[in-house]
Protein backbone atom coordinates (compact mmCIF):
# COMPACT_ATOMS: atom_id res chain seq x y z
CA UNK A 1 0.00 0.00 0.00
CA UNK A 2 1.58 3.54 -1.00
CA UNK A 3 1.77 6.36 1.27
CA UNK A 4 -0.65 7.83 -0.59
CA UNK A 5 -3.48 5.05 -0.37
CA UNK A 6 -2.26 4.59 3.38
CA UNK A 7 -4.21 5.25 6.43
CA UNK A 8 -4.93 9.07 7.39
CA UNK A 9 -4.06 10.09 10.97
CA UNK A 10 -6.67 11.64 12.64
CA UNK A 11 -5.81 10.80 15.92
CA UNK A 12 -4.49 13.25 19.10
CA UNK A 13 -0.88 13.28 18.83
CA UNK A 14 1.66 14.44 21.35
CA UNK A 15 2.00 17.85 22.15
CA UNK A 16 5.61 18.47 22.69
CA UNK A 17 5.73 18.73 26.42
CA UNK A 18 7.52 16.69 28.44
CA UNK A 19 6.96 14.88 31.93
CA UNK A 20 7.85 17.44 34.45
CA UNK A 21 9.82 15.00 36.48
CA UNK A 22 11.27 17.38 38.76
CA UNK A 23 7.66 17.80 40.27
CA UNK A 24 6.51 15.41 43.15
CA UNK A 25 3.60 14.42 42.01
CA UNK A 26 2.48 10.78 44.51
CA UNK A 27 0.12 8.74 42.40
CA UNK A 28 -3.37 9.97 43.19
CA UNK A 29 -4.92 7.45 45.19
CA UNK A 30 -7.00 9.79 47.02
CA UNK A 31 -9.56 13.43 46.40
CA UNK A 32 -6.72 15.77 48.36
CA UNK A 33 -3.99 14.43 46.04
CA UNK A 34 -5.90 14.82 42.74
CA UNK A 35 -5.88 18.42 43.92
CA UNK A 36 -2.52 19.05 45.06
CA UNK A 37 -1.04 17.34 41.88
CA UNK A 38 -3.20 19.75 39.34
CA UNK A 39 -2.09 22.48 41.63
CA UNK A 40 1.02 21.57 41.12
CA UNK A 41 1.16 21.41 37.72
CA UNK A 42 -0.77 24.89 37.63
CA UNK A 43 2.19 26.75 38.71
CA UNK A 44 4.03 25.54 35.34
CA UNK A 45 1.92 27.85 33.83
CA UNK A 46 4.24 30.21 32.25
CA UNK A 47 1.68 33.89 31.85
CA UNK A 48 1.01 34.93 34.96
CA UNK A 49 -2.82 36.31 34.69
CA UNK A 50 -3.64 32.34 33.23
CA UNK A 51 -1.52 30.78 35.97
CA UNK A 52 -3.88 33.06 38.97
CA UNK A 53 -6.97 32.55 37.40
CA UNK A 54 -6.30 29.05 36.49
CA UNK A 55 -5.39 28.56 40.32
CA UNK A 56 -8.18 30.24 41.44
CA UNK A 57 -10.80 27.81 38.83
CA UNK A 58 -9.40 24.66 40.29
CA UNK A 59 -9.84 25.62 43.46
CA UNK A 60 -13.53 26.73 43.77
CA UNK A 61 -14.42 24.30 41.28
CA UNK A 62 -12.61 21.31 43.46
CA UNK A 63 -14.24 22.80 46.13
CA UNK A 64 -17.91 22.75 44.77
CA UNK A 65 -17.70 19.14 43.97
CA UNK A 66 -16.39 17.99 47.14
CA UNK A 67 -18.38 20.29 49.26
CA UNK A 68 -21.78 18.73 47.29
CA UNK A 69 -20.51 15.22 46.49
CA UNK A 70 -21.62 15.45 43.00
CA UNK A 71 -22.68 11.73 41.44
CA UNK A 72 -21.08 10.08 37.97
CA UNK A 73 -24.71 10.32 37.20
CA UNK A 74 -25.05 14.15 37.51
CA UNK A 75 -21.25 14.60 36.45
CA UNK A 76 -22.19 13.06 33.18
CA UNK A 77 -25.68 14.80 32.99
CA UNK A 78 -23.24 18.15 33.47
CA UNK A 79 -21.37 17.26 30.37
CA UNK A 80 -24.11 16.25 27.85
CA UNK A 81 -25.70 19.53 29.30
CA UNK A 82 -22.73 21.85 28.13
CA UNK A 83 -22.00 20.11 24.85
CA UNK A 84 -26.06 20.40 23.84
CA UNK A 85 -24.92 24.11 24.83
CA UNK A 86 -22.12 24.43 22.16
CA UNK A 87 -24.36 22.05 19.60
CA UNK A 88 -27.37 24.75 20.09
CA UNK A 89 -24.97 27.72 18.81
CA UNK A 90 -25.00 29.06 15.45
CA UNK A 91 -23.78 32.47 13.75
CA UNK A 92 -26.94 33.71 15.19
CA UNK A 93 -27.29 32.70 18.35
CA UNK A 94 -25.14 32.34 21.17
CA UNK A 95 -26.54 29.37 23.87
CA UNK A 96 -23.51 29.77 25.80
CA UNK A 97 -23.55 33.53 26.34
CA UNK A 98 -27.21 32.39 27.32
CA UNK A 99 -26.05 30.31 29.62
CA UNK A 100 -23.81 32.80 31.03
CA UNK A 101 -26.47 35.70 31.29
CA UNK A 102 -29.19 33.44 33.35
CA UNK A 103 -26.49 32.52 35.72
CA UNK A 104 -25.65 36.09 36.29
CA UNK A 105 -21.91 35.52 35.10
CA UNK A 106 -22.36 38.15 32.29
CA UNK A 107 -23.59 40.64 34.56
CA UNK A 108 -21.01 40.27 36.93
CA UNK A 109 -18.22 40.28 34.42
CA UNK A 110 -19.89 43.41 33.02
CA UNK A 111 -20.28 45.18 36.69
CA UNK A 112 -16.69 44.28 37.93
CA UNK A 113 -15.62 45.56 34.34
CA UNK A 114 -17.07 48.42 33.86
CA UNK A 115 -17.70 49.98 37.25
CA UNK A 116 -19.70 53.52 37.54
CA UNK A 117 -17.75 56.38 36.43
CA UNK A 118 -19.49 59.87 37.72
CA UNK A 119 -21.39 61.39 35.22
CA UNK A 120 -21.10 58.76 32.95
CA UNK A 121 -23.83 56.08 31.45
CA UNK A 122 -23.86 53.25 33.09
CA UNK A 123 -23.30 49.54 31.47
CA UNK A 124 -25.43 46.45 30.68
CA UNK A 125 -24.90 43.27 29.41
CA UNK A 126 -24.73 42.48 25.25
CA UNK A 127 -27.04 39.68 25.55
CA UNK A 128 -27.07 37.01 22.63
CA UNK A 129 -29.03 38.89 20.44
CA UNK A 130 -26.11 41.14 18.56
CA UNK A 131 -25.87 40.46 15.28
CA UNK A 132 -23.02 41.98 12.71
CA UNK A 133 -25.77 42.52 10.01
CA UNK A 134 -26.97 45.64 11.51
CA UNK A 135 -27.79 48.07 8.12
CA UNK A 136 -26.25 51.34 8.49
CA UNK A 137 -29.10 54.38 8.93
CA UNK A 138 -28.91 58.45 8.03
CA UNK A 139 -29.86 60.64 11.00
CA UNK A 140 -33.82 60.65 11.18
CA UNK A 141 -34.04 57.51 9.69
CA UNK A 142 -36.02 54.03 10.79
CA UNK A 143 -34.17 50.64 12.21
CA UNK A 144 -37.68 49.37 12.05
CA UNK A 145 -39.83 48.10 9.40
CA UNK A 146 -43.01 49.17 9.03
CA UNK A 147 -46.09 47.35 10.85
CA UNK A 148 -43.01 46.33 13.52
CA UNK A 149 -44.52 47.97 16.51
CA UNK A 150 -45.99 51.31 18.35
CA UNK A 151 -44.16 54.38 16.57
CA UNK A 152 -40.89 55.79 18.72
CA UNK A 153 -38.86 58.56 18.32
CA UNK A 154 -35.18 58.19 19.91
CA UNK A 155 -33.46 61.31 20.37
CA UNK A 156 -29.90 62.53 22.28
CA UNK A 157 -26.36 63.54 22.34
CA UNK A 158 -23.18 61.64 22.68
CA UNK A 159 -21.14 63.64 24.59
CA UNK A 160 -17.72 63.28 27.35
CA UNK A 161 -18.34 63.16 30.96
CA UNK A 162 -16.89 66.80 31.03
CA UNK A 163 -19.99 67.85 28.64
CA UNK A 164 -18.28 68.05 24.98
CA UNK A 165 -19.69 66.69 22.23
CA UNK A 166 -18.43 63.50 20.74
CA UNK A 167 -18.87 63.69 17.06
CA UNK A 168 -18.87 60.66 14.47
CA UNK A 169 -19.40 58.05 17.59
CA UNK A 170 -20.75 55.16 16.16
CA UNK A 171 -24.07 53.59 17.54
CA UNK A 172 -24.99 50.16 17.31
CA UNK A 173 -29.04 49.96 18.31
CA UNK A 174 -31.31 47.26 18.24
CA UNK A 175 -34.13 45.88 20.16
CA UNK A 176 -37.63 43.66 19.55
CA UNK A 177 -40.50 44.01 17.86
CA UNK A 178 -44.29 43.67 19.09
CA UNK A 179 -45.42 41.08 16.67
CA UNK A 180 -43.91 37.65 18.88
CA UNK A 181 -47.58 36.15 19.22
CA UNK A 182 -47.54 35.36 15.47
CA UNK A 183 -48.32 31.41 14.65
CA UNK A 184 -45.42 31.02 12.10
CA UNK A 185 -42.74 31.94 15.26
CA UNK A 186 -43.56 28.41 17.26
CA UNK A 187 -41.11 26.55 15.36
CA UNK A 188 -38.43 28.89 16.51
CA UNK A 189 -40.02 28.68 20.11
CA UNK A 190 -40.55 25.13 20.34
CA UNK A 191 -43.68 23.80 23.25
CA UNK A 192 -45.20 26.66 25.11
CA UNK A 193 -47.68 26.61 27.65
CA UNK A 194 -50.51 29.13 27.29
CA UNK A 195 -49.59 30.66 30.14
CA UNK A 196 -46.19 31.84 28.52
CA UNK A 197 -47.82 32.87 25.28
CA UNK A 198 -49.88 35.61 26.89
CA UNK A 199 -46.66 37.23 28.45
CA UNK A 200 -44.93 37.15 24.93
CA UNK A 201 -45.78 40.00 22.86
CA UNK A 202 -42.40 40.54 21.25
CA UNK A 203 -39.55 38.97 19.55
CA UNK A 204 -35.58 40.16 17.66
CA UNK A 205 -35.37 39.37 14.21
CA UNK A 206 -32.92 36.21 14.98
CA UNK A 207 -35.90 34.68 16.94
CA UNK A 208 -37.75 34.43 13.73
CA UNK A 209 -37.43 31.03 11.97
CA UNK A 210 -38.16 32.68 8.17
CA UNK A 211 -35.42 35.55 8.82
CA UNK A 212 -34.22 36.91 5.70
CA UNK A 213 -32.60 40.23 6.81
CA UNK A 214 -31.67 42.23 9.48
CA UNK A 215 -34.92 44.33 11.22
CA UNK A 216 -35.04 45.84 14.40
CA UNK A 217 -31.71 46.96 14.46
CA UNK A 218 -29.00 49.84 12.92
CA UNK A 219 -26.35 51.57 13.18
CA UNK A 220 -25.71 55.34 12.63
CA UNK A 221 -23.12 58.12 13.83
CA UNK A 222 -23.21 61.16 16.22
CA UNK A 223 -23.32 64.39 13.58
CA UNK A 224 -20.75 67.45 14.35
CA UNK A 225 -22.26 68.57 17.80
CA UNK A 226 -23.01 64.89 19.18
CA UNK A 227 -26.41 64.77 18.12
CA UNK A 228 -28.17 61.39 17.21
CA UNK A 229 -31.26 60.36 16.49
CA UNK A 230 -33.66 57.81 14.56
CA UNK A 231 -37.16 56.10 14.49
CA UNK A 232 -37.95 52.84 15.99
CA UNK A 233 -40.95 51.00 17.79
CA UNK A 234 -41.35 50.35 21.64
CA UNK A 235 -39.74 47.92 22.84
CA UNK A 236 -41.80 44.56 24.81
CA UNK A 237 -40.89 42.38 26.60
CA UNK A 238 -40.27 38.65 25.35
CA UNK A 239 -38.69 35.63 26.02
CA UNK A 240 -34.90 34.21 25.83
CA UNK A 241 -35.11 31.49 23.70
CA UNK A 242 -36.85 28.49 25.47
CA UNK A 243 -36.23 25.41 22.84
CA UNK A 244 -33.08 24.77 23.95
CA UNK A 245 -30.74 23.60 27.28
CA UNK A 246 -30.72 26.98 28.48
CA UNK A 247 -34.64 26.95 28.54
CA UNK A 248 -34.82 23.20 29.85
CA UNK A 249 -32.54 24.51 32.87
CA UNK A 250 -34.81 27.84 33.38
CA UNK A 251 -37.78 25.64 34.39
CA UNK A 252 -36.55 23.11 36.30
CA UNK A 253 -35.05 26.33 38.29
CA UNK A 254 -38.34 27.66 38.49
CA UNK A 255 -37.44 30.67 36.75
CA UNK A 256 -39.07 32.42 33.85
CA UNK A 257 -37.28 33.38 30.73
CA UNK A 258 -38.79 37.15 30.23
CA UNK A 259 -36.69 40.01 30.04
CA UNK A 260 -38.31 43.59 29.79
CA UNK A 261 -38.93 45.69 27.26
CA UNK A 262 -35.57 47.89 26.36
CA UNK A 263 -33.53 49.26 23.91
CA UNK A 264 -30.05 48.45 23.11
CA UNK A 265 -27.14 50.46 22.34
CA UNK A 266 -23.61 49.62 21.67
CA UNK A 267 -21.37 53.43 21.53
CA UNK A 268 -18.06 53.29 20.36
CA UNK A 269 -15.89 56.58 19.43
CA UNK A 270 -12.00 57.01 19.18
CA UNK A 271 -10.20 57.58 22.81
CA UNK A 272 -13.63 57.00 25.06
CA UNK A 273 -14.37 52.95 26.27
CA UNK A 274 -16.47 51.45 24.42
CA UNK A 275 -20.33 51.46 26.18
CA UNK A 276 -22.57 48.55 25.81
CA UNK A 277 -25.96 49.34 27.26
CA UNK A 278 -29.77 49.60 27.19
CA UNK A 279 -32.57 51.59 27.91
CA UNK A 280 -35.22 49.72 29.94
CA UNK A 281 -38.53 52.17 29.89
CA UNK A 282 -40.49 52.12 33.05
CA UNK A 283 -43.84 50.35 34.20
CA UNK A 284 -42.62 46.80 32.89
CA UNK A 285 -43.30 44.00 35.02
CA UNK A 286 -40.40 41.75 34.67
CA UNK A 287 -37.34 44.83 35.53
CA UNK A 288 -36.95 43.63 38.63
CA UNK A 289 -36.51 39.82 38.38
CA UNK A 290 -34.65 40.14 34.80
CA UNK A 291 -33.66 37.05 33.27
CA UNK A 292 -30.33 38.06 32.79
CA UNK A 293 -29.76 40.43 35.84
CA UNK A 294 -29.45 43.46 33.17
CA UNK A 295 -31.43 46.39 34.89
CA UNK A 296 -29.90 49.26 36.46
CA UNK A 297 -31.61 51.96 38.11
CA UNK A 298 -30.33 55.01 36.17
CA UNK A 299 -30.97 52.97 33.23
CA UNK A 300 -34.73 52.48 33.58
CA UNK A 301 -36.21 55.75 31.27
CA UNK A 302 -39.48 56.94 30.89
CA UNK A 303 -41.10 57.62 27.53
CA UNK A 304 -43.02 60.31 26.10
CA UNK A 305 -46.36 60.54 24.78
CA UNK A 306 -46.38 62.97 21.59
CA UNK A 307 -50.36 63.05 19.98
CA UNK A 308 -49.29 65.23 17.42
CA UNK A 309 -50.06 64.10 13.73
CA UNK A 310 -47.95 66.82 12.10
CA UNK A 311 -44.93 65.92 14.23
CA UNK A 312 -45.39 62.24 13.79
CA UNK A 313 -45.64 62.91 9.97
CA UNK A 314 -42.61 65.60 10.13
CA UNK A 315 -40.16 62.87 11.99
CA UNK A 316 -40.91 60.39 9.10
CA UNK A 317 -43.23 58.18 10.55
CA UNK A 318 -45.55 57.18 7.62
CA UNK A 319 -48.97 56.93 8.98
CA UNK A 320 -48.50 60.11 10.84
CA UNK A 321 -50.94 59.84 14.46
CA UNK A 322 -49.05 59.75 17.96
CA UNK A 323 -45.69 58.68 19.06
CA UNK A 324 -43.43 57.98 22.02
CA UNK A 325 -40.33 60.08 22.54
CA UNK A 326 -37.30 58.91 24.22
CA UNK A 327 -34.80 61.18 24.77
CA UNK A 328 -31.13 60.70 26.30
CA UNK A 329 -27.62 61.96 26.05
CA UNK A 330 -25.46 59.23 26.08
CA UNK A 331 -22.45 60.13 28.45
CA UNK A 332 -19.31 58.24 27.27
CA UNK A 333 -16.26 57.99 29.74
CA UNK A 334 -12.42 59.02 28.07
CA UNK A 335 -10.44 55.96 27.99
CA UNK A 336 -8.11 56.23 30.35
CA UNK A 337 -10.57 57.86 33.31
CA UNK A 338 -12.78 54.33 32.70
CA UNK A 339 -9.45 52.08 33.23
CA UNK A 340 -8.37 54.43 36.36
CA UNK A 341 -12.01 53.45 37.82
CA UNK A 342 -11.70 50.07 36.92
CA UNK A 343 -8.10 49.48 38.78
CA UNK A 344 -9.37 51.63 41.81
CA UNK A 345 -12.27 49.53 42.01
CA UNK A 346 -10.64 46.08 41.42
CA UNK A 347 -8.10 47.14 44.09
CA UNK A 348 -10.63 48.12 46.52
CA UNK A 349 -12.62 44.42 46.03
CA UNK A 350 -8.99 42.72 46.20
CA UNK A 351 -8.84 44.11 50.23
CA UNK A 352 -12.40 43.64 50.64
CA UNK A 353 -11.40 39.74 49.80
CA UNK A 354 -8.54 39.38 51.73
CA UNK A 355 -9.98 40.52 54.74
CA UNK A 356 -12.95 37.91 54.42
Amino acid sequence: MSEEQGPKEHKAIPNGIKAPSHLNLPYPDSPELITSNLQKLIDLVPDPRHKFVFERLIAHMHQFVNETSITTEEWMNTIQFLTRVGQTCTPIRQEFILLSDILGVSALVDSLNNPPVKGATESSVLGPFFTEDAPDVAQGDSIASEGSGEYMYVEGRVISTDGTPVAGAVIETWETDENGTHPHLFLALGPLTSQYLMAMPGFYDTQYSNRQAADCRGRLRSDKDGKYGYRAVVPVCYPIPGDGPVGELLLNLGRHNMRPNHLHLMVDAPGFRKLVTALYPSGDEFLASDAVFGVKKDLVVKLQDVNDDAEARKRGFPKGGSFKLLEFDIILSPEAEAEAARTAFAAERAQKLVAL
